[in-house]
């Protein structure tokens, strides 16, 4: 039997600016590390630059209390619209999803900036969860990051 391909999307405003945001993903990832290291504890370039398509980076972080990692491909970067798609290709949640790739995007409504981010995947198997601890990991370091800017 094959498997439909699912979404979640969250999407939280960011007092700070979406420039800001976009800019932490596409010119320093690294810089998460320090700005959440209860999440993330290191993020590595293996091929690539962090603003290119096509780079792929390792992440090592804690989620629900668990330490993981993954390897991530950047698959569509665009500064000028503020959205980046990293697929997965390697690591702990490929366990449970046949494909897993998470983007976001900024934009600006009435004034204010939003970041959406948006989860695609497959199940591996029918009773395997729906990631939704993930999607609050990545609406939770959103909103570090907006802390540390603000010095929370």
């Amino acid at each position: 039997m094959a498997s439909l391909p699912c979404k979640l999307v969250g999407q939280v405003a960011f007092k700070a600016g979406g420039d800001v945001f976009n800019a932490i993903f596409t010119n320093n990832a690294p810089h998460m590390t320090k700005i959440t290291p209860s999440k993330f504890q290191s993020c590595v370039l293996h091929q690539g630059s962090f603003d290119t398509n096509g780079s792929i980076l390792e992440w090592k972080y804690t989620l629900d209390g668990k330490e993981g990692s993954c390897k991530q491909v950047i698959e569509n970067l665009d500064k000028e619209k503020r959205q980046l798609t990293y697929k997965f290709i390697d690591g702990d949640l490929l366990e449970l999803y046949k494909t897993f790739s998470a983007s976001f995007h900024v934009e600006t409504k009435n004034g204010v900036d939003y970041v959406t981010w948006t989860l695609d995947y497959e199940l591996l198997k029918p009773d395997n969860p729906h990631p939704v601890s993930v999607l609050n990991f990545v609406i939770g370091f959103t909103t570090d990051i907006e802390a540390h800017i603000f010095g929370a």
